[in-house]
């Protein structure tokens, strides 16, 4: 079953609360900067086990200590309340961290 992109208004909802976030390219984007590459790849082995629980991975890199994240779901051709709700998980594991 398909899933439906998010309305503007839902994805302007979101952002309000996932203030540190962007849409950039039409993708949910965030950087993260970190002490050092052990704690960024810490960070993203995190991310990376909840994402494969969701079954929705996002698009990420990371250089040193700076992991860069964008969110998108391909099939439905932008971004979806399973990027949103990624990103607010993401926030969660952030927060974590500090």
């Amino acid at each position: 079953m398909a899933v439906p992109k998010a309305t503007e208004a839902e994805i302007q909802k979101a952002l309000a609360e996932l203030s540190s976030w962007a849409i950039v390219e039409g993708k949910l984007h965030r950087e993260f900067k970190f002490r050092n590459f052990v704690q960024a790849f810490g960070f993203m082995a995190k991310v990376a086990l909840l994402a494969e629980r969701a079954a929705h991975h996002p698009e990420w890199s990371n250089v040193y200590n700076r992991v860069v994240v964008d969110l998108t779901t391909h099939e439905a051709g932008g971004i979806t309340q399973k990027d949103l709700d990624l990103a607010r998980e993401i926030e969660e594991i952030w927060k974590g961290q500090e």
